[in-house]
């Protein structure tokens, strides 16, 4: 009788916490699932990603002397099974899933031995860590949340103070798109023999998948994962925080990292990384607001999400605050039917690489989505389909509580509507574009304009009760009854020709 070990495609660390369970190597699986996948339409890119990284690691784990079966199968349970007889296995061992789907998969299985479930160790805080956090608090508020793993974790922090004297620099990365900026190329991989075998798996399957399958530049390895790591920490740091929220054409990365399909496959910790840009600053004197800006989104705002994922339960996915119902226009989908050019580049990337940084998804698509009303689950099941670092427990609550407000105010103070005059400050997507950024009403009238106004119109009563809304409200007030019909119209018209 043995005991096994079934690696998920999430969880690809030699450190995982099934793994480091075996006091020596014992047999392990990894399965990709054709039935599993079609469950949504995939960006193309994503399958490859993940299902060429799952390739490598099982060839880790053979260097490490680890007995790797590797199963392609339409489902999880047929090579489970044959697994566990062959090997004699009376006990299958698992990481808890990061994502609620799965261990609702893994419950529904039948096998003929036991499963345990290790608890999930690709986190700084354990799910129980976070419930205890946020028991009996009124709001869960991320800058709270983002301090007490400051000084959990003793990360820049000078004895009981944030060094430098602030927890937090967002107001030194708030730069617009500065005339010739130059950031650093980002780091490309050419295919190997094993990922370009994936491509034509994904290429000739049957799969209904979004976006182009090439060129594929991404890192699908530790090794590689780890010289992207050393590749941020070199060239993109120092320069990371003031730009972060800036938006510029034919610059898809800036000085982003890349670091998140890494993370959330498991072939980096974040512990790791964080602990990177640490001796980054203390070696080099790197500039504190980009080390600081840079380690809120890992240790701040990425374990805020998975905690408040599992913490709020099942149906937060069904959550509608503002009951919209909007469908989802079809040039989420086909970029090139988009007619507004922030709309249509943005969309364009995410085609052709499955990536866009947190501002673009935030201010340009999820802003979007909510000033127009689009229904909640339709764009967070978009968001999960097309971005290559998306998971449940990614995109729930980035999606329906941060860009959505779906929730109600659970996560964000405020909704985050803009019009076009956020764009403009922040990108230079409006240069050319066919309309006015600078118009509500009319035939060269911003989409972003006269949505953002009507938006703030039909939910002026809930609005009001929201106290970061009050100088907006305020502005709504100044536009004549006659404009607001005006808007009202152009607002008709639109989802009339994107109906």
């Amino acid at each position: 009788m043995a005991i096994g070990v079934w690696v998920l495609g999430d969880q690809l660390s030699l450190q995982q916490a099934a793994l480091q369970s075996c006091a020596h190597p014992v047999p392990v699986i990894l399965i990709e699932s054709h039935q599993w996948v079609k469950q949504r339409r995939y960006h193309a890119q994503k399958l490859v990603l993940v299902w060429s990284a799952m390739r490598h690691f099982a060839q880790d784990l053979e260097a490490a002397g680890w007995p790797v079966t590797y199963a392609i199968a339409p489902d999880f349970a047929t090579p489970l099974r044959q697994w566990i007889s062959a090997h004699n296995i009376h006990e299958v061992r698992i990481m808890q899933p990061s994502d609620r789907p799965f261990r609702d998969c893994i419950a529904t299985l039948d096998l003929p031995c036991a499963i345990k479930l290790l608890p999930n160790n690709h986190f700084l805080w354990s799910e129980a860590d976070f419930q205890q956090w946020a028991a009996g608090r009124k709001t869960l508020v991320l800058e709270h949340f983002y301090r007490a793993g400051r000084q959990r974790f003793q990360i820049l922090m000078e004895g009981k103070s944030p060094a430098g004297g602030k927890w937090n620099y967002d107001a030194e990365n708030r730069q617009g798109p500065a005339a010739n900026l130059k950031p650093p190329p980002p780091l490309r991989f050419c295919p190997d023999r094993i990922t370009q075998e994936v491509i034509e798996t994904v290429r000739q399957g049957n799969f209904d998948t979004y976006g182009h399958i090439e060129p594929f530049y991404w890192g699908v390895s530790r090794a590689q994962a780890l010289q992207v790591l050393e590749n941020f920490i070199e060239y993109r740091l120092p320069q990371f925080g003031p730009y972060q929220d800036a938006m510029v054409v034919g610059e898809e990365t800036l000085w982003h990292s890349l670091l998140s399909p890494y993370l959330n496959l498991g072939l980096l910790s974040p512990q790791e990384v964080i602990d990177a840009a640490l001796v980054a600053y203390g070696e080099r004197q790197l500039p504190l607001n980009s080390v600081e800006g840079f380690i809120r989104q890992i240790l701040g705002w990425r374990e805020y999400m998975y905690g408040l994922y599992h913490y709020l339960g099942a149906d937060y996915c069904q959550r509608n605050f503002f009951q919209h119902h909007q469908s989802l226009p079809a040039f989420f989908w086909q970029s090139d039917r988009a007619t507004m050019s922030c709309l249509r580049y943005v969309l364009k990337q995410i085609e052709c690489t499955g990536y866009a940084h947190h501002i673009q998804r935030l201010m340009i698509l999820a802003n979007f989505a909510l000033i127009t009303g689009l229904a909640p689950q339709e764009v967070e099941n978009w968001f999960h389909s097309v971005f290559i670092d998306a998971y449940d427990w990614v995109m729930q609550t980035n999606v329906l509580g941060m860009g959505l407000f779906a929730d109600g105010g659970l996560l964000a103070s405020k909704p985050y509507a803009a019009s076009a005059n956020y764009i403009q400050r922040m990108s230079n997507y409006c240069q050319g574009c066919a309309y006015n950024p600078k118009q509500r009403v009319g035939d060269r009238a911003c989409p972003f304009n006269f949505f953002y106004w009507h938006f703030l119109a039909r939910h002026r009563t809930v609005l009001s009760r929201q106290g970061r809304m009050a100088i907006a409200l305020k502005n709504l007030e100044k536009l004549s009854a006659l404009e607001m019909a005006a808007i009202q119209q152009e607002v008709e018209r639109w989802y009339f020709e994107n109906s």
